[in-house]
């Protein structure tokens, strides 16, 4: 199941108390304090992984709590610190107080970590009150709570392409032919109950991710279709692929990619404004490759490039996926160079 939300309460471990000890030892007389101090309650670590792509596990977990710290014993023994508690949440993940709605980290890549609770500072030992003046103190102190915090968490998957459009335009098929993904396909709308991730092989040590988001419909903004539910999954991608029906009738193919335009700025003027790629679907129905000339000629004078493919036959892919090696080079210089025979190549690449 792909849960992309989830509220969760986390508590760090209490702090240990202090000991309150006095040296008893055979030989030594007025052996004076020795009492340790607590150790330190185990802070609760959030850290990034991709071996897991949903927040499922913290519907079964909405408490969180780290270890106590060890109380302090004679001889000046330092109680142990408790044990960290570290759990592990999908890479892309938003972490917010509930509370307040602040944002209290992003974790955008694998490897990050985060701090969401920290645990309580260990108890004085009475070896520390002693003085010229009170050489037998009997004071120590507790350990001090850990934080305790509701957290809401929020899952922004990371992809570099994100596939939008309305549903039945062929994202699902798209995305299982050109990666190993096997989303669910068939002839009816809302096929997708959920996004799909596919890697894409560009060639040359080359690869990228596309997301499959759930068709957006006219209304989608105000909760209409499953496309509100899973914008925030296009939200990191750098470039969109806004899949048309070409066996539709072109003034109906234009006034959905219309449609879409709009639902995106009405979501997000940032969103909008993500360099978008029109793809026409379908040439494999005579129909679409009627429809074609006169819906590339609508989608190109609103000024974007565009390209026709038939994910059933296979027709257009080789095209499509030298379209999106080129724009991914374009808009993320820093992770992508250049070779010498002008091919593009992802930084780091063997």
């Amino acid at each position: 199941m792909f849960v992309d939300t989830a509220r969760v309460r986390v508590q760090a471990g209490k702090g240990g108390n202090g000991c309150l000890s006095f040296r008893r030892e055979k030989y030594i007389p007025r052996g004076g304090p020795d009492g340790g101090d607590g150790g330190r309650g185990g802070h609760v670590i959030f850290q990034a992984e991709t071996s897991i792509n949903t927040l499922l596990h913290f519907r079964y977990e909405p408490l969180l709590r780290a270890p106590k710290g060890g109380h302090g014993m004679g001889k000046k023994m330092h109680g142990a610190d408790g044990e960290d508690l570290r759990v592990p949440v999908p890479a892309g993940t938003l972490v917010r107080d509930a509370e307040t709605g602040e944002l209290l980290a992003d974790l955008s890549q694998p490897g990050l970590e985060f701090i969401v609770a920290r645990g309580g500072r260990g108890g004085l030992g009475n070896n520390h009150f002693k003085s010229s003046t009170n050489q037998a103190p009997r004071k120590t102190t507790k350990g001090v709570p850990g934080e305790e915090r509701l957290l809401d968490l929020e899952l922004k998957l990371l992809a570099d392409v994100g596939l939008v459009g309305m549903p039945n335009a062929g994202k699902s098929t798209l995305i299982s032919r050109i990666s190993s993904s096997r989303p669910k396909i068939a002839d009816y709308p809302f096929t997708t109950l959920a996004p799909n991730l596919g890697v894409v092989d560009l060639g040359s040590h080359r690869s990228c991710v596309v997301a499959d988001i759930p068709g957006l419909i006219p209304g989608a903004h105000e909760g209409r279709g499953l496309g509100d539910r899973f914008r925030r999954h296009v939200d990191r991608c750098s470039l969109l692929l806004h899949l048309v029906d070409a066996s539709l009738p072109p003034e109906r193919g234009l006034e959905d990619f219309g449609a879409i335009g709009r639902e995106l700025e009405l979501f997000s003027p940032a969103l909008a404004a993500k360099p978008r790629v029109a793809v026409l679907t379908k040439l494999d129905v005579t129909e679409a490759r009627e429809h074609q000339p006169a819906l590339r000629a609508g989608v190109e004078a609103l000024g974007f490039e565009c390209l026709a493919i038939s994910a059933a036959t296979g027709e257009g892919l080789a095209g499509l996926l030298g379209c999106l090696s080129r724009k991914l080079a374009e808009l993320s210089p820093g992770r992508w160079k250049r070779t010498a025979d002008g091919a593009a190549a992802e930084v780091g690449a063997p």
